[in-house]
């Protein structure tokens, strides 16, 4: 499906700008809102790969390990954005 393709590209594309973002800012909640939409972001990746499980079988390996690695950057995020 091209709308799940498309969506998924650019929420991928997202963690990481927003995290470069983020540390490039001065003040903490600055730095903390970019994180935050980084989390968010990886999240709707993750819901994304469950999608594709239901959606395109075939992909069910590769999605369930992506999702997994989401969901590591999520709580390492969510662990940032908690401490401070």
């Amino acid at each position: 499906n091209g709308h799940i393709r498309d969506q998924l590209k650019r929420a991928a594309t997202s963690i990481p700008l927003n995290l470069a973002e983020g540390s490039g800012k001065m003040s903490n909640k600055d730095k903390l809102r970019f994180y935050a939409i980084a989390r968010g972001s990886a999240m709707e990746c993750a819901a994304i790969c469950d999608v594709l499980v239901l959606t395109e079988p075939r992909l069910k390996n590769s999605a369930e390990a992506a999702k997994e690695r989401l969901e590591q950057i999520a709580r390492i995020l969510t662990t940032i954005c908690s401490k401070n």
